[in-house]
């Protein structure tokens, strides 16, 4: 199915961003240098070459002024609102792109088939294309009900896994792969959870690829999926079995450093008795690849001091180029929202020591109860110059209460917390997954809620370079 999306629809609609004071900045710069370039040419009048220069030395730097302005706001736009007709609703995970700028994603329920969809979002001359790539199920034994978004390998085939579905039962999921055909797109199943020996489920956050075209994946259990001459060969890595400090409740995917370690988190477990009725707020635990199985290490327990996190976000970690894990969690913290913390974004740091790698956490920023956000959901993205990036799902405008989209920079040896949007509601509500950081520089994202006709929406912001 597909849909033209025409640039004055509301779905398509830029709106300035508000927090940002440049503009005002810039008026009051812009009044000061246009009284003095007044006085300016009524002193030099004796010299009409003279004032003729200084006036447009003061009006190159008005126009400076206005442009340095202009670049610094981001711009928020809605590339496109979902529950429409039999487009699909809820989005809950995140997008990728490809190399051409087209935007993929899944919407947890709706579409033809009534269980969700894969789309496409292109661009062309302004106007934005919805294409449905396939609709949830299509044939007995197909999944159902995809949360995470969807992940590209370097020929452009599309993975991602549902939460429901499959060969074996309802509630146990699948990993489907999707291809370009000379017919639209061919969807197919490459693995169903809940066979033999199969302790993981399809998560909630998708997949992760390495260059090898193996998959990478956490729900109960971390698995691995490598492609073979018969299909695909599934390997358990870990199960999370929340005894003896281990974690449980893992739904997201771990991520790789250049090492093939793998990094992830669990909801649940690590032992701390500040979440005693969870038998924990949760782990973050590293995957090394041995002879002949993987080690699991649990790098940090949460709750570990009093305004410590608790329940890391949901959403796969960041990394930057030294190796450091960058994470929220969607409570605990120094701050009180009703009645559980109102979150952290954290950051973990390996440090040698004489038994080994140990890692040594730091508290970026807690959030407060109000208008900058508070309860993270996803988790951060990082950039090439280190800024971090994420959503809220409460707290932004105080009718709404629908979350924010931030950005964390390093500033003089802290950290500076910036609201970059607020929704309101027909814009979106509750962004719940990680943000994605285009070839272009602009994050896109999307809401589980809101939007013109209450399905959520793909979102875009263009952000200050």
């Amino acid at each position: 199915m597909t849909r033209l999306i025409e640039q004055n629809e509301p779905r398509a609609k830029e709106l300035q961003m508000p927090e940002r004071s440049a503009p005002a900045l810039a008026r009051l710069q812009i009044r000061w240098y246009h009284r003095d370039a007044l006085d300016v040419q009524s002193a030099s009048s004796a010299d009409g070459s003279k004032a003729v220069l200084m006036r447009l030395s003061f009006l190159a730097l008005f126009l400076a002024i206005l442009s340095l302005a202009a670049y610094a706001q981001p711009t928020f736009r809605v590339l496109h609102a979902f529950g429409s007709g039999e487009e699909g609703a809820g989005l809950w995970g995140s997008v990728t792109l490809d190399a051409q700028g087209n935007v993929y994603g899944v919407t947890l329920g709706g579409g033809p088939n009534g269980y969700g969809t894969l789309f496409q979002l292109s661009a062309q001359d302004g106007q934005w294309t919805l294409t449905t790539l396939h609709s949830f199920p299509s044939s007995a034994g197909d999944g159902v009900a995809p949360w995470g978004g969807p992940v590209l390998d370097a020929a452009g085939n599309i993975y991602g896994t549902t939460t429901g579905g499959g060969i074996y039962g309802f509630y146990d999921g699948t990993v489907y792969a999707a291809a370009p055909g000379p017919d639209g797109w061919n969807e197919i199943v490459i693995h169903s959870f809940g066979g033999p020996g199969d302790d993981a489920c399809g998560n909630f956050t998708g997949l992760t690829i390495d260059e090898n075209g193996n998959l990478y994946g956490g729900c109960y259990a971390a698995f691995e999926l490598s492609p073979s001459g018969n299909g695909w060969d599934e390997t358990m890595l870990h199960t999370f079995a929340g005894q003896n400090g281990d974690g449980f409740g893992a739904k997201e995917a771990p991520i790789l450093d250049a090492r093939g370690n793998l990094y992830g988190a669990t909801w649940y477990g690590g032992g701390e008795l500040a979440c005693p009725a969870n038998k924990g707020c949760g782990t973050i635990y590293q995957l090394r690849p041995g002879s002949p199985s993987w080690e699991e290490h649990v790098i940090h327990r949460f709750g570990s001091f009093a305004s410590d996190g608790k329940v890391p976000g949901l959403g796969p970690l960041a990394i930057d180029a030294q190796g450091n894990l960058y994470g929220v969690t969607s409570q605990g913290g120094a701050n009180l929202c009703v009645d559980v913390g109102c979150g952290t974004i954290f950051k973990l740091t390996p440090v040698a020591a004489s038994t080994g790698i140990v890692w040594i956490e730091t508290i970026l920023y807690n959030f407060v109860d109000g208008s900058s956000g508070n309860g993270p959901g996803g988790n951060v993205i990082i950039d090439g110059a280190g800024n971090l990036y994420g959503t809220t799902g409460y707290g932004g405008s105080r009718q709404c209460g629908c979350g924010v989209v931030y950005e964390l920079s390093p500033n003089n040896g802290g950290w500076k917390y910036t609201v970059l949007h607020t929704f309101v509601g027909p814009d979106g509500d509750f962004p719940d997954a990680n943000l994605t950081l285009g070839r272009d520089g602009n994050l896109y994202g999307t809401t589980a809620d809101g939007g013109a006709y209450y399905g959520g929406v793909v979102f875009q912001i263009q952000i200050a370079q």
